[in-house]
């Protein structure tokens, strides 16, 4: 079987956690740094679903 990537399978698992992990704590400090007004209408929106 021809290997298409010359990368073997633990610095591909390893890149693929760094990925995650960069997308993780970009997406945390992202929900962190968002204004109170954006916050609040998520939580109006959140309390006026109808059913």
């Amino acid at each position: 079987m021809p290997q298409a990537m010359p990368l073997n399978w633990l610095e591909l698992y390893m890149m693929f956690t760094l990925v995650f992990l960069l997308i993780m704590v970009k997406m945390y400090f992202f929900h962190q740094k968002l204004p109170l007004n954006f916050k609040k209408k998520m939580n109006n929106k959140k309390n006026n679903w109808k059913w």
